[in-house]
């Protein structure tokens, strides 16, 4: 056995990394390809979801409701949150849910909210974890043809109205619309 000492051993580490890389360099041996293999995703910037959180704050109040908005990333992680003076305790946690409700499920809260009325062995779905909602009112973000998110307005006087304020949200930052019914 050769003993090496720890900078020779060093060296010859050194010198074999730079074999390895020149033989990737003249196209030897194929580079590894990690970075090009992880996959891309948009992000909700902070900016937008602030944007949307007051756009659907706004809307509401210029209807008369005093409401609260929250935005989630595609992860269901907040990422902006608005309460409206005046706007009750209860609408924190329900805007928060429908939002991540919204985005979870990749669609509006309403129409999970129907299909478990209508099929009752799809009632468990509204129990699958503490965070989901199935109340109108959340929307999910889709921006270029991708669910960055999700945004949820609870306490208005009815979803349908919550919903109409989520969208106002939503065409603020341009994204896709997602609900189209009566205010």
């Amino acid at each position: 056995m050769t003993y090496m000492s720890p900078r020779q051993s060093h060296v010859r580490l050194s010198a074999q990394g730079l074999i390895m890389i020149t033989a990737c360099v003249l196209g030897l041996f194929p580079a590894p390809l990690v970075a090009e293999e992880l996959p891309r995703e948009a992000v909700l910037p902070v900016s937008l979801a602030a944007t949307a959180a007051k756009a659907a704050v706004d809307q509401c109040a210029k209807d008369g409701y005093r409401v609260s908005a929250a935005v989630v990333d595609r992860a269901g992680l907040l990422r902006a949150f608005l309460r409206a003076d005046g706007a009750g305790p209860h609408t924190v946690e329900s805007s928060e849910k429908k939002a991540y409700t919204a985005a979870s499920m990749r669609g509006p809260t309403a129409n999970g909210a129907e299909l478990i009325a209508k099929t009752p062995g799809l009632q468990g779905l509204q129990h699958m974890n503490d965070r989901i909602l199935f109340l109108a009112g959340g929307l999910p973000i889709e921006i270029a043809g991708e669910v960055v998110g999700g945004i949820g307005v609870g306490g208005a006087p009815g979803g349908h109205l919550d919903a109409a304020c989520a969208q106002a949200g939503l065409d603020s930052i341009g994204a896709t619309p997602k609900f189209s019914g009566a205010k």
